[in-house]
């Protein structure tokens, strides 16, 4: 039976009626946060800056204190972001916490600290689990990730988690893939290996800030990116009975995480999203709630039918996306721009 994401953002399995009522009454459905900004990959895409503020990042009661305000709010899960989650000292504490107070958890991993053992602990508690990995060619994949070996520590991570019973009904896994021009060839086989194995496919455009803007290397034009959408959209209704519309900057997906969530950095600001990194408050000074609910930037970006500019605007997908308006804001300053990475943008502009 063929999916859509008219009503689910599917794999993601969150509602649009859900969604609805968060942007109405400025809850949470998710909260993504960044516990802290240690990593020991170099990823030439990373959107975490060069120079890093280590001395000033939450505190574990702060972490604590800002879960219960997200609860509070609504978040059903809690996406933990990095840095590398996997070698925080207090993952495995903070993971349970999260769980004890009823919401599901999500995280981001380079794949480093998956042991047999981390990974069986994470299955038991049902983590889901969102490895990157970028390509099947070792040596690029270690350029990709800026340290010689990732790729092993990424095929060891898969091997562990897979051991441990990932994936399953009840044990999401997915792939995070980059979208760059080193990879594109492969991206068609590895979409079917994924697939094939019941992983999740998680194909991102690369958002042009932090590492990015200094590796020209990696991005993709438009036109290109169209393309790189429309195969794996045919290989996906063709192969695997699935259907979707193509559209940025999610493959199969659709990024609408404005209507329901935030992301509150390593030193405690909140921002709308990774890309859209611009402070709107942080939670040593306001509570959690009072950011999200009197935020005009947020209330932009829920309201965005009546408030996005250019094409996007008027764009015959507009009811349900908005591109990325992480891209927007990066390289055009204005998050409310229309994604100058959206085919459908860069085609109205010729």
């Amino acid at each position: 039976m063929a999916c859509s994401i008219n009503n689910r953002l599917h794999e993601f399995e969150i509602d649009g009626g859900a969604i609805a009522r968060a942007a109405s009454e400025k809850r949470l459905l998710t909260m993504e946060i960044e516990f802290s900004l240690r990593c020991n990959f170099h990823c030439p895409y990373c959107y975490v800056p060069t120079q890093r503020e280590l001395d000033m990042e939450l505190t574990p009661d702060e972490i604590r204190d800002v879960l219960v305000q997200a609860r509070d709010l609504g978040a059903r899960r809690i996406i933990i972001l990095g840095g590398e989650p996997s070698i925080y000292p207090r993952i495995r504490e903070m993971i349970d916490f999260i769980l004890d107070h009823g919401m599901a958890v999500e995280m981001f991993t380079n794949g480093s600290g998956i042991s047999a053992d981390f990974a069986q602990w994470l299955h038991a508690r049902r983590v889901r689990v969102v490895l990157k990995m970028n390509t099947f060619d070792p040596a690029l994949q270690d350029r990709l990730a800026g340290r010689e070996g990732a790729a092993g520590l990424i095929a060891s991570a898969l091997k562990h988690l897979k051991t441990a019973g990932y994936p399953s009904g009840e044990a999401f896994l997915a792939i995070s893939t980059i979208i760059c021009r080193p990879n594109l060839s492969e991206l068609p086989r590895m979409w079917c290996w994924l697939r094939d194995q019941g992983i999740a496919p998680y194909f991102e455009i690369i958002t042009p800030q932090g590492s990015a803007n200094q590796n020209p290397w990696l991005s993709v034009d438009p036109t290109t990116l169209k393309g790189v959408f429309e195969t794996l959209c045919g290989i996906d209704r063709e192969r695997y009975g699935r259907s979707w519309e193509i559209q940025p900057p999610l493959v199969g997906n659709r990024c609408l995480r404005h209507q329901f969530s935030c992301l509150v950095t390593a030193s405690g600001n909140v921002t709308p999203c990774v890309g859209v990194t611009l402070p709107i408050g942080n939670i040593r000074s306001h509570t959690l709630q009072q950011i999200i609910q009197s935020s005009p930037v947020l209330d932009d970006l829920r309201n965005y039918r009546q408030t996005i500019k250019g094409p996007c605007r008027n764009c015959e997908k507009a009811d349900g996306c908005y591109g990325c308006r992480g891209a927007a804001y990066q390289i055009t300053g204005d998050y409310l721009a229309s994604d100058p990475l959206c085919w459908r943008c860069h085609s109205h502009e010729d």
